[in-house]
């Protein structure tokens, strides 16, 4: 049994699963307010699947990249749920749960702001490249160089800023990573301590 999490993005994402099989899942569109949502959404999700807490074998979270508070907000509550019930974590890489999304040649695209996108590249789920933050022209640069004109798909907020690169790819919005995916893979990993993987350093700034 699998939880997996995700508040990377815009979105809020619960789901568990048994060996794979979705036993439930809820997803809320949401630019803030994770931190209020997700233990709610948690308790709502177990209930629908008939299931207490104390039956989860591994905990999937997304540890980044993407907003800095709201991936914090699911790592916390993933380490406090797993410390709690003696059950080991998994984190999971929000690009790698966005690619998880298409089949065949795809890139998972996140918009990061300042003209840049957090960008990885997956062959039926394989990475090839490792997650990176690059402007949008080096980007686009990456994606013609490893398509080599071949059908693609692109997915995440950042897929429209690199879809004149490749006319004919197929986009696929999404608001955040799909708490599905996050438990299916999650449940291949092995576990290990929860860690935000950070591409860019954060805005926040102390005053001078």
């Amino acid at each position: 049994m699998v939880l997996g999490l995700d508040t990377c993005l815009t979105a809020c994402s619960v789901a568990v699963t048994d060996g794979g099989r979705v036993l439930a899942y809820a997803s809320e569109v949401m630019a803030r307010g994770h931190q209020e949502r997700l233990a709610p959404m948690a308790e709502r999700v177990m209930a629908e699947a008939g299931l207490s807490f104390d039956r989860l074998d591994r905990i999937g979270v997304t540890v980044g990249p993407g907003s800095f508070t709201g991936l914090r907000v699911g790592v916390a509550f993933a380490k406090g749920l797993g410390a709690a019930l003696g059950v080991p974590t998994a984190g999971v890489g929000t690009l790698e749960a966005l690619g998880a999304e298409a089949e065949g040649l795809a890139f998972a695209a996140i918009d990061a702001r300042r003209d840049q996108v957090y960008l990885q590249a997956f062959e039926d789920g394989r990475p090839l490249m490792a997650p990176d933050v690059l402007p949008v022209s080096v980007a686009a640069a990456r994606l013609a160089e490893l398509a080599m004109g071949r059908p693609l798909t692109l997915v995440g907020s950042g897929a429209p800023l690199l879809a004149d690169v490749s006319p004919g790819a197929r986009i696929l919005a999404a608001e955040g990573a799909d708490a599905r995916h996050v438990a299916r893979i999650a449940g291949g990993k092995a576990a290990a301590p929860l860690r935000p993987l950070y591409l860019r350093a954060p805005d926040a700034r102390l005053p001078a």
